[in-house]
């Protein structure tokens, strides 16, 4: 299943789809009051810091959330196992990644991100608090791969560990939200960025597939990535599916990685 779905395709299915809103910004965190003015109709709107981590902790800033947590939210937002549902936010799905790989590790088989975010929608918008009928998702963990922080350091070394993150921050030149700068040694930086256009929709799946190559990913190498506190690494495992690659996620990234100093930390453009 393409793991996109375009606006007007959206726009014919929408009444038979469970659609959830996840604006949200690392400055601003969950952008609520956005969308209570303005939303796709039936969107339910889910709080990434709330329903989609944990507390932040020893396991980084945003592990992943307890399986009782995510299903009750899950269900809240009226998704059920037997209904397709798309997720989205403003525009480049950096957040809704998340969401969507959620759904996909907890065993939804029928979760789509749009392309573009709200910014593409075309379609008619209403105000306020959806009310959803709940759901009965069912949240089954271990459908996709994860990493901890061991198997993301022997994959540095063995296969490819994409680090999801700016430039400057994996290279160690600045840091603006943890406070130790750099990257996990071995790592390949392929900023998130990269895998969208400027309107905020994917770029095509040719040319993704080329560009990760051109990273070092390869049919036959294991492949994971992580960021800063595991969002926008589900970013990137989304541009991977898109271009044919599987990949894990090491949800606590760079914000867990930090916390043990033991840990190496490398800086530079190796």
């Amino acid at each position: 299943m393409n793991p996109l779905i375009s606006a007007d395709e959206l726009a014919e299915q929408l009444a038979r789809t469970t659609v959830l809103d996840i604006r949200w910004e690392l400055a601003r965190g969950a952008l609520r009051d956005e969308y209570l003015a303005a939303h796709i109709p039936g969107a339910a709107f889910i709080d990434l810091d709330v329903d989609l981590a944990a507390p932040a902790g020893e396991g980084g800033r945003h592990p992943l959330p307890d399986r009782g947590t995510f299903e009750r939210a899950m269900r809240a937002a009226g998704v059920s196992g037997e209904r397709s549902v798309v997720v989205y936010d403003q525009a480049p799905a950096t957040a809704a990644a998340r969401a969507w790989w959620l759904l996909r590790y907890h065993g939804h088989r029928d979760v789509r991100v749009l392309d573009g975010g709200l910014a593409a929608w075309g379609g008619p918008l209403e105000r306020g608090e959806t009310r959803a009928t709940p759901g009965n998702f069912t949240a089954r963990p271990g459908a996709m791969p994860v990493l901890d922080a061991e198997a993301a350091a022997e994959l540095a070394r063995t296969g490819v560990l994409l680090d999801a993150r700016a430039a400057e921050r994996y290279r160690g030149e600045t840091e603006p939200v943890d406070p130790v700068a750099g990257h996990i040694p071995g790592a390949i930086n392929r900023p998130t960025t990269e895998n969208v256009l400027p309107d905020g929709r994917f770029v095509d799946p040719d040319s993704l597939r080329a560009a990760f190559e051109l990273a070092g990913v390869r049919a036959d190498a294991e492949v994971g990535a992580y960021c800063g506190s595991g969002v926008t690494a589900a970013h990137e495992l989304l541009a991977l599916e898109l271009a044919g690659f599987e990949a894990a996620l090491y949800p606590g990234s760079w914000s867990e990685w930090i916390r043990d100093q033991e840990r190496a930390i490398a800086t530079g453009e190796g």
